[in-house]
């Protein structure tokens, strides 16, 4: 039997979760079956099974996937911040945002993945440790920037990072729901409310 490559393994996985994505996206994730996801994947019951036990399972995997993305960014930035302002940041994973979800409707999955954490607590605690990781990651941000003079200091760099955090679902949930030009000057304003320490500097 031939050896099968990382990289076909990978494109299984891929071509299953992209046919999730369409199910859950379609249908909801309780009412979405696993003949239902074997059928729109085309593949047959083992093939999915080997990648996945479970619905569970790829709903977890669908959303590690729409916050990894997030995440690189914020571990990239939080590396080498090349003079780049808080709002600068943020706007990039605004902008990150709302290409994945003009690609894939990431947007409208993480509305569907929220409403399924406060359910199912595998979900939630995947999904609290991606947050926190990103939480960590502006934390470190906020705290260079309070050194720079660019963001006040009598406020904790835990309370502004997880204050800038909460911007994320709620222009989430505008892109899922509204029409885009709603949320398209958003970035911008972003920009605006944190500039870098020569704008906004003690």
């Amino acid at each position: 039997m031939p050896k099968v490559t990382q990289q076909h393994m990978d494109a299984r996985r891929k071509q299953i979760l992209d046919a999730a994505r369409r199910c859950f996206l379609r249908d909801g994730f309780h009412s979405t079956s696993m003949q239902d996801l074997f059928a729109e994947a085309q593949l047959s019951a083992g093939a999915v099974y080997r990648y996945f036990t479970s619905k569970d399972e790829m709903i977890l995997a669908i959303a590690e996937d729409n916050m990894r993305d997030v995440l690189d960014i914020t571990l990239a930035v939080a590396a080498n911040q090349q003079g780049r302002s808080m709002g600068e940041v943020m706007a990039e994973l605004l902008d990150v945002i709302r290409v994945k979800s003009v690609e894939e409707d990431v947007a409208g999955l993480a509305v569907l993945v929220w409403g399924e954490a406060m359910r199912n607590r595998s979900l939630a605690q995947g999904m609290d440790h991606f947050m926190g990781r990103i939480r960590a990651n502006l934390t470190t941000l906020v705290r260079e920037h309070q050194e720079n003079g660019g963001l006040p200091v009598d406020v904790s760099a835990e309370a502004i990072a997880s204050t800038m955090l909460s911007v994320l679902p709620g222009y989430i949930l505008q892109v899922a729901l509204l029409d885009p030009a709603v949320v398209a000057e958003v970035p911008d304003a972003v920009r605006a409310l944190w500039p870098g320490p020569a704008a906004g500097g003690r």
